[in-house]
């Protein structure tokens, strides 16, 4: 079957395609596709390959052999999966290929937060150490995870690996009901309350209409003031102007994202606009270890052949 990878570009460099091309040997690979040139190249293709390219409805509708669409994602939200259902196109995502990624750079960016940092290491550039007279500097504010609650919005492969490394730290772990949820099961906190009493909210749900702009401005006055928000999910959970006037306002006292609501950015986002030291911006990189995008490509292939021999692998459609 012909087969294309749409975007590998996005993947990174050094990485082994070995186990992709076993199974697909007719494999075209390309760096980038422009959105002029997806239509040409999915028009005779029996399985795509791709990992942020839109596959809208009139895009499958202009590939009469599609079968597959193998993304190199979790999340599925750049596919019409309606149409890819109407259509008789199977898709498949990708699951638990970067647990460990993810959930150091979440640890990361909350040690960063919640130890100064970044503050300390520009005092100590800026002369301050050389002119205190202790040993140390105190100038900025060092928080203990041991004493903070921690809580989980989505509870798949991440967010199970971030609450496990959560209770290593000694964190209270709670787990948020689905938000308007009418019943709350014994092991879950209705999401309200998890506003209120969690530390630190680390966000691992996937985006959808239910979970569009799920933190706004409500959102973050229910929230404690000292409260940390991590979303290295989808930038489309989080209302950005929101966030920053919770931030300027002190509604909440720092976050890390490395998502946002479109990537790149475009002018005017207002995170990317955001000048204070309790924000961290990263180029949505929290799943990119070297070691979890070739994981990424090794579970792409194996989707692929286990749709190839008729079996349903981390199917969605």
């Amino acid at each position: 079957m012909k087969a294309v990878f749409l975007d590998f570009d996005t993947m990174g460099g050094g990485l082994d395609l070995s186990p992709l091309e076993k199974v697909t040997p007719d494999l075209k690979v390309y760096d980038v596709t422009g959105k002029e040139q997806i239509a040409e190249r999915i028009r005779d293709a029996d399985i795509v390959f791709t990992n942020k390219i839109q596959l809208s409805e009139s895009l499958l509708a202009a590939a009469p052999k599609l079968k597959f669409i193998g993304l190199t994602a979790t999340g599925t939200d750049n596919i019409d999966l309606v149409t890819a259902q109407e259509n008789g196109v199977a898709v498949a995502n990708i699951r638990a290929y970067c647990t460990e990624s993810v959930t150091e750079h979440v640890f990361g960016a909350l040690l960063m937060l919640t130890h100064s940092l970044p503050m300390y290491d520009r005092s100590v550039r800026a002369g301050e150490w050389h002119e205190s007279p202790d040993p140390f500097l105190l100038t900025h504010p060092i928080r203990e995870l041991s004493a903070m609650t921690l809580g989980i919005v989505g509870f798949g492969s991440l967010g199970q690996g971030v609450a496990g490394i959560g209770e290593a730290f000694g964190m209270n772990v709670i787990i948020s009901a689905r938000p308007g949820a009418s019943e709350v099961a014994a092991d879950r906190v209705a999401f309200g309350d998890m506003l209120s009493q969690a530390d630190v909210i680390s966000l691992h749900c996937p985006l959808n209409e239910q979970t569009y702009k799920l933190f706004g401005a409500e959102e973050f006055r229910q929230m404690k003031n000292t409260a940390i928000l991590i979303n290295t999910a989808r930038g489309g959970l989080v209302d950005s102007a929101a966030l920053a006037e919770a931030l300027r306002d002190g509604e909440i006292a720092a976050a890390a994202v490395d998502v946002l609501p479109q990537e790149p950015p475009v002018e005017g986002e207002p995170l990317i606009d955001y000048e204070g030291d309790n924000l961290i911006v990263t180029p949505h990189v929290a799943w990119a270890t070297n070691e979890a995008r070739q994981n990424a490509i090794d579970e792409l292939a194996a989707n692929a052949a286990a749709f190839i021999v008729g079996e349903k692998r981390n199917r969605v459609v």
